[in-house]
């Protein structure tokens, strides 16, 4: 019996000291990720944000939206390359309702 498929969206903040070409290659590099492991809904690029507060000693990031659905064991394991990833500032994976 097949696991369920669960609804899921992740946020990236990406650095925009990097220039637009590296946010391209890494919203790229996370979007054929997803592909390869789930069902890739949607990719809604919000764009160059001020943050809330200084992450890093930036006060701007270029914010990603995923929406993706997957097997429960997925959302862990895509988390933690966003977390080991140079040029995400913050990232958050929840399940949709």
């Amino acid at each position: 019996m097949a696991k369920a498929m669960e609804n899921y969206e992740a946020v990236m903040v990406l650095s925009t000291k990097q220039g637009e070409d590296a946010i391209k290659a890494l919203i790229e590099k996370f979007s054929e990720i997803i592909k390869a492991n789930a069902t890739l809904e949607s990719v809604d690029e919000w764009g160059k944000r001020t943050l809330a507060y200084e992450i890093d000693d930036e006060t701007e990031g270029y914010y990603v939206l995923f929406n993706f659905n997957s097997v429960p064991s997925f959302p862990m394991e895509l988390e933690r390359r966003m977390n080991i990833t140079d040029g995400i500032l913050r990232s958050l994976v929840v399940t949709r309702v």
